[in-house]
């Protein structure tokens, strides 16, 4: 049974920064792709970042420039560094992962962003 665990969220003003967590149990290694799902009230599960087991990664338009996602492939640990968040970054962040079988998601940890 694979798990995700997310860690990092909270509360934090406009123009802040935070950096979630996730830590796998077992190797990134194993995973074709991992990376961050959000979903406000009200809204559709928007993809936020992902980073495939080569290396590469991809973000939403809406958080280029602001957010970076990386990993730490000895640690099992894939991040989310959240820079300027705005009141629209407010949300659930859910850590994905996807193997060959099937995709995998975490708890969730929630963001706010608000004054």
């Amino acid at each position: 049974q694979v798990q995700l665990v997310e860690s990092g969220g909270g509360l934090v003003q406009p123009g802040g920064s935070l950096r979630l967590s996730c830590a796998a149990s077992r190797s990134i290694f194993s995973f074709s792709a991992m990376g961050w799902y959000r979903q406000a009230p009200g809204t559709q599960r928007e993809l936020v970042a992902i980073v495939t087991s080569g290396g590469g990664t991809n973000l939403a338009d809406s958080v280029k420039g602001r957010f970076t996602v990386s990993r730490d492939i000895a640690k099992n640990m894939v991040y989310l560094q959240m820079n300027s968040l705005k009141p629209d970054d407010t949300a659930v962040y859910s850590c994905y992962a996807r193997d060959t079988i099937r995709n995998y998601w975490g708890q969730g940890t929630q963001v706010t962003v608000s004054s």
